[in-house]
């Protein structure tokens, strides 16, 4: 039979649970009443599904701590296990309670290897502002730097704290299953920089019993799920008409947003002098997360909101490997998310050593847009990187090129990357290149010569035929062999890197579809002339008189100027990755 101790504890959570069916039924304890030295009590999880008590004593109020008018309530957890652990990676948004009345959610810990367990909460008055939040979405933040709150020299006195100590916001776990440790060694800084703590976990079946979530109990923030998946994790502080409010703090501080919300379990809680954390699994999707604001984060449960399908498949000589992702729609987060889970899915077969070149064929298809190709070969530049990095990051980069434009949110139906290994590494680098005059004349063809290094083997000349083009004016030229992503960054870029001048996603879409690959050698032939763009339209050789009138509309007409125009281009296909460029200088009589 339970002891009188733990009937006393069921009932208290019972009465704290049913409190929490209804807004009405909410009893909260203002920070004005709050005063050093009251006892309340903590609840959270530490193994299992099991909510358990943890007894507190208020040291202080930092008033105005995080902004003004927000204050945050300090306080000293007491007891055996918290003795052992302090506060928990996984703890944030444990409600805390006092006299029965709900004060608000632990969201802070006290620095690293502090032997006390101090924490600060975030009161539930500014939780609950949350509701009034706009419903649009907020501006797009940068990486948000670490919250740091230095103590008054009364309340570090208090709590035997060093001047060097501030409170921090508790880190979120990030429940990785499926990553391989090298995916998770490049792409975990991109996390971090969000204040995730990454770490392994697991997934666990679904649960009728999965939306049956009470104060103290943990939900995941689902960022991939399928063949890879990566989830956060939060306590939640109170459920109030199948809406949650959890974490006690900001998660990204993305403003509005739609994640897929889902049940998590804690495992363990792993004691660290550094850095406890809660070790946890994620079951059934559940809701979906609305908010991410700087005081909580607030979900309803249900239906969950769309993913991206993200199809990866992987030929090798020996076999053929397919992977199935679902990715969250953020402009902040899906392109690292996609560069990880693609670089994830390479890695991960067996066969992927046998060759260390790559060959991408893929798309992303956008709602309503021509679909982004993504077409290029790829090798090592360096024994460290291998070749999966340089196509994840590629990808990445398009993405985030997407996300970035000023026009319009785009909208992610489908990515599917096609990915072939190449028994043997095939690339080159531009050593020099010549031609038998440099006096040329309108309509002249040439043979340019170039010497190209191979990784292994030999040197050889590859001949690329030009013709000056007939309308070519007297003057001085410059001929430009190169690769292709010289071509992109200090030739194309130029017009097309001014995305805030274009007047459409479509526009920036075309434009990326027409980028050069890097498994063909390039021959560039550029004229002092003014380029105009206009939209997605390239205009060469523009008169003075025409650059005047386009300037005076350059607003209405998208318009862009470019002091150089290419007078012609010319490629051969290499059939492999073609690196460095040469300068030629001609002149036309």
């Amino acid at each position: 039979m339970p002891s009188a101790s733990k009937w006393a504890l069921l009932v208290l959570l019972a009465a704290l649970f049913s409190s929490a069916a209804s807004a009405d039924k909410i009893q909260t304890l203002p920070v004005a009443d709050i005063h050093p030295g009251m006892k309340g009590v903590v609840y959270t999880t530490f193994d299992g599904d099991q909510i358990e008590k943890v007894d507190l004593e208020v040291i202080g109020v930092l008033h105005n701590a995080i902004g003004p008018k927000l204050d945050v309530i300090l306080v000293r957890l007491l007891g055996d296990k918290v003795a052992r652990t302090g506060v928990v990676a996984g703890m944030s948004g444990s409600p805390v309670y006092i006299d029965g009345r709900l004060v608000g959610a632990l969201a802070l810990k006290l620095g690293s290897f502090t032997k006390e367990a101090i924490g600060g909460v975030t009161p539930i008055a500014d939780m609950l502002e949350i509701e009034q939040a706009p419903a649009t979405p907020a501006p797009e933040p940068k990486a948000p730097a670490a919250t740091r709150l230095a103590l008054p020299q009364a309340f570090a006195e208090e709590v035997a704290s060093g001047s060097g100590e501030f409170l921090v916001p508790i880190d979120t776990p990030l429940v990785t299953t499926g990553l391989y440790p090298d995916t998770l060694a490049r792409f975990g800084k991109e996390f971090s920089a969000w204040g995730m703590t990454a770490m392994a976990g697991g997934t666990a079946p679904s649960s009728p019993s999965d939306p049956d979530l009470k104060p103290g109990d943990m939900v995941g923030i689902d960022l991939i799920r399928g063949d890879l998946s990566i989830s956060s994790g939060c306590t939640v502080t109170t459920v109030v008409d199948g809406r949650i409010l959890a974490c006690g703090h900001a998660l990204f501080g993305f403003g509005s947003i739609q994640m897929p919300l889902s049940r998590a379990h804690v495992l363990m809680t792993l004691a660290s002098a550094a850095a406890s954390t809660k070790v946890i699994t994620t079951g059934g999707t559940i809701g979906t997360l609305t908010e991410d604001r700087q005081t909580a984060v607030m979900g309803t449960l249900g239906a969950p909101p769309a993913m991206i399908p993200l199809n990866v498949t992987l030929d090798t000589p020996s076999e053929q490997k397919k992977y199935h992702f679902e990715v969250i729609e953020s402009p902040q987060l899906t392109p690292a998310l996609v560069a990880a889970a693609a670089y994830n899915g390479i890695i991960g077969s067996p066969a992927y050593g046998e060759g260390p070149m790559l060959q991408m064929d893929g798309a992303i298809d956008l709602k309503g847009h021509t679909p982004v190709q993504l077409e290029d070969l790829f090798v090592p530049v360096d024994p460290a990187t291998p070749a999966a990095f340089y196509l994840a990051t590629e990808v990445q980069s398009a993405f985030s090129r997407i996300y970035s434009n000023p026009y319009e949110l785009p909208q992610i139906e489908r990515i599917d990357l096609r990915v072939e290994t190449l028994a043997e590494r095939r690339s080159a680098e531009i050593d020099g290149a010549w031609i038998e005059r440099t006096m040329v004349h309108p309509g002249e063809t040439l043979d340019v010569k170039v010497l190209l290094r191979p990784y292994r083997g030999d040197p050889f000349i590859q001949s690329v035929p030009i013709t000056i083009p007939a309308q070519t004016a007297r003057g001085n030229l410059e001929l430009v062999i190169s690769d292709a992503e010289f071509l992109n960054r200090n030739v194309q870029s130029l017009a097309s890197t001014s995305q805030g001048q274009l007047t459409s996603l479509e526009q920036l879409i075309q434009l990326l579809n027409r980028e050069r690959h890097n498994d063909r050698l390039y021959a560039t032939l550029l004229q002092p002339t003014p380029t105009v763009f206009v939209e997605d339209k390239e205009m060469p050789n523009v008169p003075a008189s025409a650059i005047s009138v386009l300037d005076q509309r350059q607003t209405s007409y998208g318009a862009r100027l470019l002091w150089q125009s290419t007078a012609g281009q010319w490629s051969v296909p290499m059939h492999q990755v073609i690196t460095g460029q040469h300068m030629l200088a001609l002149t036309v009589k």
